[in-house]
């Protein structure tokens, strides 16, 4: 349907897996997708069989994966009974991509910069990219994975105030061998790879290179290139809220109406622009900027209320990412002084987000913080 009523395709893809099966049959890719159609719901299932036969369906086991399966789960609110078609489906809560969207997400932090506030210089080593530096780099990547991550966030330049701007060639020459890394890595086959920049060029490369996500702290403003690189490269962009730059931000807390307003009517904007740009919304993610250009009460502001913004208009059926890990509000209510110390106090701060319905949570301390997601997914996503 999307192909052919590409200009009533309203939102895609809230979930892919990629499921390992037996060996003979190889890999099994669950999508779930939204449409509107003029298309009554019996004329709907005859087309999508229709792309099913020219496509070749051949069914090799009952209730097994083929090489196209396309279901209706839902229209509109019928119910529908009859020879051809129920609606709901019946087995619709057993398809992986709706069991999966129930799970949140941890994005670890894999910086590979000198000047990090939390972490700078633990990932770059004297020699960068040395085979004992990616012997190295390999060992910490591999260690996330077996403790959870499911997506690994690379940073090749730091966005801590008055941190020194690198070059676009310097940002390069650390992320590109360390995505090549993860893409040789058969544990990271379902691993997705985001790279933390605003540079176009830089996105370009990395996603050429294999990267899949581009998470863009000032979504698009500092780089005006930015947004339309990745509707060219069609990859998913994390679009998040910030007001100036990382050494102005600190300056720029007022919100006249209050910071979920704010957030609310400025990253709107940036959705409005990616989308006029060419980005499709189902390759948008959704970020409050936790910690950039806000104070330590409006921090707490958007934990506990986080859930509001997923029912403002304009981001309606968006993900978001929270990213609070090891943050200085937490360090100053903690009264932990040392970022690497706040382990505990990140760990509430990912729950809370979990409970106001962040679909990814963004860690440093994985193995911790993938714990307590799972504990907070029982209580919540259940």
């Amino acid at each position: 349907m999307y192909v052919e009523d590409q200009g009533n395709f309203v939102n895609g893809a809230c979930e892919v897996s990629v499921i390992p099966l037996d060996v003979h049959l190889g890999y099994h890719w669950d999508e779930v997708t939204f449409i509107t159609t003029s298309l009554g719901a019996v004329e709907l299932l005859d087309r999508l069989q229709s792309i099913e036969n020219e496509l070749g369906r051949v069914k090799v086991i009952e209730k097994g994966p083929r090489n196209i399966d396309l279901d209706i789960l839902l229209y509109d609110n019928e119910v529908i009974e009859t020879e051809r078609l129920s609606i709901p489906h019946k087995l619709m809560l057993e398809r992986e991509a709706l069991q999966s969207d129930r799970k949140t997400h941890v994005m670890s932090i894999l910086n590979l910069t000198p000047d990090s506030f939390s972490d700078g210089g633990v990932n770059l080593a004297p020699t960068p990219n040395t085979p004992s530096h990616l012997s190295t780099l390999k060992q910490t990547i591999l260690s996330h994975i077996a403790a959870g991550a499911t997506i690994i966030d690379i940073g090749g330049q730091s966005t801590r105030p008055n941190a020194p701007q690198v070059t676009a060639d310097e940002e390069l020459a650390r992320i590109l061998p360390t995505v090549q890394l993860i893409r040789s890595l058969p544990e990271a086959t379902h691993v997705a790879i985001s790279i933390d920049t605003y540079r176009a060029r830089v996105a370009a490369a990395a996603i050429a290179a294999g990267a899949h996500v581009i998470n863009d702290v000032s979504a698009g403003l500092l780089d005006p290139a930015l947004l339309p690189t990745v509707a060219r490269l069609g990859c998913t962009v994390c679009l998040m809220h910030m007001r100036g730059t990382p050494d102005t931000m600190t300056k720029l807390t007022h919100y006249p109406s209050g910071v979920l307003a704010g957030i609310a009517a400025e990253l709107g904007d940036r959705v409005r622009a990616a989308e006029d740009a060419g980005v499709r919304r189902w390759r948008m993610i959704l970020d409050p900027g936790i910690g950039f250009a806000k104070t330590l009460d409006q921090n707490l502001e958007i934990l506990r209320r986080a859930g509001e913004l997923r029912d403002v208009p304009a981001f309606r059926g968006l993900p978001w990412l929270l990213g609070s890990s090891r943050k200085g509000f937490v360090g100053k209510i903690t009264d932990v002084k040392e970022p690497r110390d706040r382990v505990l106090g990140t760990a509430a701060t990912v729950v809370a987000a979990v409970q106001g319905g962040a679909d990814i949570v963004r860690v440093h301390d994985v193995p911790q913080m993938v714990e307590a997601v799972k504990m907070a997914d029982a209580i919540w996503r259940v």
